[in-house]
């Protein structure tokens, strides 16, 4: 049954991948399935749980010990500097140096609690929350990349289609001129080389009718990954893409809004939260303590062994409370160093928020000139394609006449097949200037709005 609903499943999805997509469509499926958004999201899961471990210094700590060893006996006076190879003995010191062992046990349990500790470990919670924000500003500076890239890809994709629909008139136009000078030329009424040269002119629409194709096939490629499509199941519906981009001029929101202002601003606050928390790494440290042990071994004071098994159990038990201080006196040269370089990445990192403001304002205002620039275009191309219609037919009709060559007839084929092409491409360059606009401005939902 499992096997069955994971075939329906798949049969499914793959069903609807092969559904005409729209741009909105298209965006959305890149937000839910490209890898990279996920990865953010996950970072951001991290530095959240971070938060959550910087909090667990607040709570007492306790540690429990059981040892259990069998070792010689022989202790001597004197002095051990502090190191991590000799093992420490106690007990008194014996006149006798035997390697007889003996066993020995211990048992204990220490808690310790920090009551204060002036604001070092809120502060350290403050650089977890420092990091958690950031890293959720950049999921939405991901989204917005992400988002770009899909609606990008799938104008690219339109774009390459509108070029193979007029590729595809060009070569249509080309292989009827053919056909007709073929004809004239066989019954003797044009000459040879004119057959030739509208040979040589449909050989040239059929090339690039497929490069056109091929850029089909590249667009699709590059946008297979976004949205999770196979690239020969990718359809796109236009929708009202091909329609010039209604006029509207909403107030542009504020450079600081950005995504990626945020993001950057929430860089700055973490590098600030890293200064705050080393301002408070010089002061002394209170712990409040507790132990309870037990230990116990097989030999006496005087030094006689037990039985075999005399020192198995711990039988002399302790119990201590108290609270301890430690203050690092010669670590404040380091912690002073370490707080000049968090000042200068702090510098650096509000340095870098305000040229990412300066030049997310640029980008906007260079997008929305490109924008003006759109429009005016998209206004002057359906001129040019009249222009250029005419001008075919009428030298159609002059070659037909025997006033006009066929080069002037082929120039003008191919003037009109340009101006085809440029025709399709400057109302998608409108939509793909405002996707500019809109990226620029931090925000695709009015840009996807007007895709519906």
């Amino acid at each position: 049954m499992r096997h069955i609903v994971l075939w329906w499943a798949v049969s499914a999805g793959v069903a609807a991948a092969q559904q005409p997509l729209t741009l909105g469509q298209a965006v959305e499926a890149a937000l839910t399935r490209y890898p990279a958004v996920r990865v953010s999201q996950e970072r951001a899961a991290a530095a959240a749980a971070a938060i959550n471990l910087a909090r667990t210094a607040y709570l007492p700590r306790t540690d429990f010990l059981g040892q259990l060893n069998r070792a010689t006996h022989n202790n001597i006076f004197g002095m051990l500097m502090p190191q991590a190879v000799i093992a420490p003995i106690s007990g008194p010191v014996l006149r006798t140096n035997s390697l007889a062992s003996v066993w020995g046990t211990a048992v204990g349990v220490l808690a310790s609690w920090e009551p204060f500790d002036f604001g070092l470990r809120r502060a350290q919670v403050g650089v977890a929350e420092a990091g958690r924000d950031r890293a959720g500003a950049q999921i939405a500076v991901t989204r917005l990349e992400v988002a770009t890239a899909a609606a990008d890809g799938f104008l690219t994709l339109l774009a390459a289609e509108q070029q193979v629909t007029a590729a595809r008139a060009g070569v249509e136009r080309a292989r009827v001129t053919h056909e007709v000078v073929a004809s004239l030329a066989k019954n003797e009424l044009r000459p040879g080389a004119d057959e030739s040269r509208a040979r040589a002119e449909l050989a040239l629409a059929q090339t690039q009718l497929i490069r056109a194709g091929q850029a089909v096939e590249e667009a699709r490629a590059a946008l297979s990954p976004l949205v999770g499509v196979p690239p020969e199941a990718i359809e796109i519906a236009p929708g009202p893409l091909l329609s010039p981009l209604p006029e509207q001029a909403p107030a542009p929101p504020a450079a600081a809004q950005h995504p990626l202002a945020m993001a950057q601003n929430a860089a700055f606050l973490e590098a600030k939260a890293r200064e705050n928390a080393l301002k408070r790494a010089y002061f002394p440290r209170f712990n409040l303590q507790a132990t309870a042990f037990a230990r116990g071994t097989g030999v006496q004071p005087d030094g006689v062994t037990g039985n075999a098994a005399s020192g198995l159990g711990p039988n002399i038990q302790n119990w201590g409370v108290g609270m301890s201080v430690t203050f690092p006196a010669f670590d404040l040269p380091g912690i002073r160093a370490r707080q000049a370089a968090a000042a200068a990445d702090e510098r650096a990192e509000q340095a870098r928020y305000r040229q990412v403001v300066e030049d997310l304002g640029g980008e906007a205002a260079k997008a929305r000139a490109a924008l003006a620039g759109a429009r005016r275009v998209a206004a002057n191309t359906p001129v040019q394609l009249a222009a250029a219609r005419d001008a075919e037919r009428q030298a159609a009709a002059r070659y037909q006449a025997g006033l006009a060559t066929i080069v002037e007839l082929a120039e003008a084929q191919r003037l009109l097949t340009g101006a085809e092409i440029d025709d399709a491409l400057a109302r998608l360059g409108i939509w793909r200037a405002a996707l500019a606009v809109a990226a620029a401005e931090g925000d695709l939902t009015p840009y996807l709005r007007l895709t519906k």
